[in-house]
């Protein structure tokens, strides 16, 4: 194309310089965007962590002192056993409360068995536990639900109620101590529960463990109507032995740890 004065002129684009400045440019704005986005999801996750998770563990030891509140009255026709141990590194905990029932032939007959377990969550990106919860016994426990049950469901009688523990742990107080094995099949005075979802550490054993302040706890009183056996006041060593006393005749037994290997479900509807 020519002007008026005989010069040509053509019409002229972008250079390869000048996009490729602009590509850089424009990558290092979304680096910056994307960089500034998460920082503010993971401060969002954080705060979110620290609302829910308390609330959350409430909710698990109100449902666990719930279950032992059954045993109101206890004698020797219920039993509580508790152990705990480890799963892919996390503390880990069992507790199986039995009420048993005995027939015309003079046969223990279950009348309703709870059982509470963690076990390590495989379907889960994050390492964690899961909490489950089984009852079984002769009468439905909410007749809505479990009358809608399909008949292979009862095979896995064990409902996930809560993901995302990192440590969970049910031991018997015992003086200033506990233990963290009862084998029944009397009931202890009482029980500690012990949960948290905060990011563990490892220890030097090679296990996984939460600081104590990031621990959420609840010591529940088995039976609350028992007899309780009194110490003269300011005999501190008469009270401690009146307690391992009580524990020794209850049935406890020194510190063990065992393998806890929970039984997962496959399915829920």
């Amino acid at each position: 194309m020519k002007t008026a004065n005989g010069q040509s002129r053509c019409d002229r684009g972008y250079s390869l310089g000048e996009m490729l400045a602009a590509l850089v440019i424009g990558a290092m704005v979304l680096t910056a965007i994307l960089g500034v986005y998460g920082q503010a999801n993971r401060a969002a996750e954080a705060v979110l962590d620290r609302i829910e998770s308390p609330s959350l563990a409430t909710e698990v030891l109100q449902r666990i002192a719930e279950d032992l509140d059954r045993t109101l009255g206890a004698d020797e026709n219920v039993t509580v056993a508790i152990r705990n141990g480890f799963d892919n590194g996390f503390v880990t905990a069992e507790l199986i409360v039995r009420r048993v029932l005995k027939d015309a032939e003079n046969k223990e007959q279950t009348l309703e068995e709870i059982i509470w377990r963690a076990g390590y969550d495989y379907d889960s990106a994050v390492p964690g536990l899961v909490i489950y919860r089984s009852r079984t016994g002769v009468g439905l426990e909410d007749k809505l639900l479990d009358a809608q049950r399909a008949n292979w469901e009862d095979n896995y009688s064990f409902v996930p109620l809560c993901r995302g523990v990192t440590y969970f742990r049910i031991e018997v107080p015992r003086g200033d101590g506990a233990v963290d094995r009862w084998p029944g099949p009397a009931a202890p005075p009482g029980v500690r529960v012990i949960l948290s979802f905060a990011k563990p550490y490892e220890t030097v054993r090679g296990t996984l463990d939460v600081f104590d302040e990031q621990k959420i706890s609840r010591t529940i009183a088995i039976d609350r109507i028992r007899a309780i056996r009194f110490a003269e006041a300011g005999s501190e060593t008469e009270a401690t032995n009146a307690v391992e006393a009580v524990t020794e005749d209850e049935g406890g037994s020194g510190d063990q740890r065992v393998n806890v290997q929970p039984t997962l479900p496959t399915r829920r509807r």
